[in-house]
């Protein structure tokens, strides 16, 4: 129904005849007419011909009927709306401080305060007066906004119990006020705190929105709670809550980490029907879930979708490619990166240069992760923790010391020697390396140990054949209430192999079972073998190897079969024999070892037949590696392959290695290396 309105002949202005008023004056029932048609409306769309009504007619110019408009939009949740009519109306209709006091409740309804007390320093310099509802609004504005500003710092330093103090003391609570300690509790990973709150908030009567819940998901999400998340999200749906992008991000990187990916993908369903792919951040967290879960390719299909890439696009394709193990992918789109035109802002960050270096360092190419740093600080991009422990774990695994003392010194320059995740890397590098000393000194220096710290220890002491050391380091371990992992049992269970402590390792093994409830997996048993292996208790560790409740792999084999070969034990190794000619394998271990035993007592033709049977299955022999860090440089090399340079200095040093194997009473085993000389003389793998 379309109602006209009476216009009144246009009037001059008295501070300026030559401009005539804006005001349109109107009837007063059409106004109240138009005022009753917005009161009416229930839907959005209902409003929006409304409104259009309204600008179509020129009645927009009415401060009271704008006023209400405003109000209505908002009353819908449409403050982008809310803020556009105010934005728009004339100038003339600014003049008035009823538009002025619409504008301002919506905000300080919506907790937006700070955007409230904006608005009132642009009225005022506008010379509007404000009036007796101007006022108790700025200064609500002013009150609530200073308490929560103040809820928000506290969180942000830490300190959740003056927070929590200060929340407790404010006699009315707003969503701004609960959804900050939401925040303050997500921030500082205490997630049984905000769930606490959660329902206290439920209890006092107050509805929890989608800030409420999204902070509440990202709570638990960042401590870990991955599982919990992921019921909170399904109960926040049957609860009939808006989901918004935010907590579909949170979400999705739950999925990220969780090792099922279908989860990842019915997430991404709904991302569909909600029309969330056009948020950016949603599109990388998409991006994230596909490559952790090794699906690079719909990875790569997302993020050529995505328009306007920002950094956190770019590292994210980077990360999935690196963690898929396919470096030389990770290095082109690293690349891509750098060769981004100078009008662009993105520029590979320390993210991006991490996710690079890690890549190579856990894929065996440590040179070619230690280059990449080297190029990082030419290009001043400051390493953060990531980037430290990835290089790390390369000196680690190369035993090259010197270079991580380099990183050691580095570390300390920039204050980074605190953080955890370093001091872990510091440890196990020393460790690994052979610094005994230098690793405890670390070890000492930790302040807040975790589980990784304590393993790091047990496994350094373990593989330099201190056992008693890695087995008392252990039972502090328990003393200082850390819960014992697999991955510690495995490094205890292998001190005790490696130090020939048969009973600590049978009774560390039933204390896993009995006491701390672990099922024993197949590092575990092979521990076990080794260690009743070497030991000499070759048919406990066959009867062991006969029980277990799964399928024993090339591993436990082998580890028999090297026992029965320190120990000159045919009888053991031939009643396998069938067993290892059945092992699904590429490689030759298994049928080297059981070659090696027969030629050991002299059985040639039976060790000859071994090594026939792997030749004609098209195995392959994996050569075996070595290193020697000569004045300051890694050197590599294999059987078969010669060392073009510095060839002469490793000479020297392993002449010296041999003296002083030789002075410790090392014996080669001469039947074994006459039968690997022959093999190879004779052309055989």
């Amino acid at each position: 129904m379309r109602h006209s309105l009476l216009h009144q002949p246009h009037q001059f202005s008295p501070s300026n005849p030559s401009r005539p008023f804006s005001i349109i004056t109107y009837n007063n029932s059409l106004l109240d007419c138009f005022d009753h048609l917005l009161q009416q409306c229930k839907t959005i769309h209902q409003l929006k011909q409304v409104h259009n009504q309204l600008i179509v007619t020129g009645a927009n110019a009415s401060a009271f009927l704008a006023a209400r408009v405003l109000s209505i939009y908002a009353r819908f949740g449409r403050l982008f709306d809310a803020r556009n009519v105010f934005e728009t109306a004339p100038f003339d209709c600014k003049s008035s401080s009823l538009l002025w006091n619409s504008i301002l409740r919506v905000n300080v309804s919506n907790g937006l305060y700070e955007n409230a007390l904006k608005l009132y320093v642009k009225m005022r310099k506008l010379g509007v007066l404000g009036d007796g509802f101007t006022f108790p609004l700025v200064i609500r504005a002013c009150n609530v906004h200073i308490v929560n500003e103040l809820i928000g710092m506290y969180a942000k330093m830490g300190q959740m119990s003056d927070s929590f103090k200060l929340f407790d003391k404010v006699r009315v609570k707003n969503y701004i006020s609960w959804n900050m300690m939401f925040s303050g509790f997500a921030l500082n990973f205490d997630c049984d705190g905000a769930l606490e709150l959660f329902k206290r908030m439920e209890l006092e009567g107050l509805e929890p929105n989608f800030v409420t819940w999204t902070s509440l998901l990202s709570s638990h999400a960042r401590c870990g709670r991955l599982e919990e998340t992921m019921d909170l999200f399904d109960m926040m749906r049957k609860r009939g809550i808006e989901v918004g992008a935010e907590a579909i991000a949170v979400v999705l990187s739950v999925c990220a980490d969780l090792a099922a990916d279908h989860m990842g993908k019915v997430i991404h369903g709904f991302v569909i029907k909600g029309g969330f792919e056009d948020y950016v951040f949603v599109k990388n967290a998409l991006i994230c879930v596909y490559g952790k879960h090794g699906d690079v390719k719909v990875a790569q299909n997302l993020f050529s979708e995505i328009e306007e890439k920002n950094i956190v696009s770019w590292n994210a394709l980077i990360t999935s490619y690196a963690e898929a193990g396919l470096c030389d992918e990770a290095v082109e789109v690293f690349s891509q990166l750098e060769k981004l035109d100078g009008g662009s802002m993105e520029r590979p960050n320390v993210i991006s240069w991490s996710a690079v270096i890690g890549a190579f360092a856990s894929n065996g190419r440590g040179e070619e992760a230690l280059d990449l740093f080297r190029k990082m600080q030419l290009a001043k991009v400051v390493a953060n923790s990531v980037t430290i422990s990835g290089l790390l774990s390369v000196c680690a695994e190369s035993a090259a010391l010197n270079i991580g003392r380099e990183i050691h010194g580095h570390v300390v320059r920039v204050s980074m020697n605190k953080n955890i995740l370093v001091q872990n890397g510091l440890l196990n590098m020393y460790m690994k390396c052979g610094c005994l000393e230098e690793g405890h000194l670390v070890f000492e220096q930790i302040e807040k140990k975790d589980l990784i710290t304590w393993n790091s220890m047990i496994s350094g002491y373990g593989m330099n054949g201190l056992g008693e050391n890695a087995l008392a380091t252990f039972e502090e371990m328990i003393e200082a209430g850390f819960k014992p992992d697999g991955v510690a049992f495995v490094a205890v269970l292998s001190a005790c192999s490696h130090a020939g402590l048969v009973n600590e390792g049978r009774r560390i093994f039933g204390m896993m079972v009995r006491e701390f409830r672990i099922e024993p997996q197949m590092e575990h048993y092979a521990c076990m073998v080794d260690l009743l292996g070497r030991a000499g208790l070759l048919q406990e560790a066959s009867d062991i190897v006969k029980n277990m409740p799964m399928e024993p792999n090339a591993y436990v084999w082998g580890t028999l079969l090297n026992s029965c070969r320190m120990h000159k034990n045919t009888d053991v190794a031939e009643a396998m024999a069938s067993q290892i000619f059945g092992l699904i394998t590429e490689t030759t271990g298994s049928y080297m070892l059981l070659s090696n035993i027969y030629a050991a007592s002299g059985r040639w033709e039976d060790a000859a037949k071994v090594r026939i049977s792997a030749k004609t299955k098209g195995l392959k022999k994996v050569a075996g590696q070595s290193w020697i860090e000569v004045k300051r440089k890694i050197n590599m090399f294999s059987s078969g392959n010669s060392l073009q340079s510095d060839l002469k200095n490793v000479c020297e040093v392993l002449e010296e290695l041999a003296l002083q194997m030789e002075n410790k009473g090392y014996v080669p085993d001469n039947d074994i290396i006459l039968w690997e000389m022959l093999g190879k003389k004779n052309g055989r793998n």
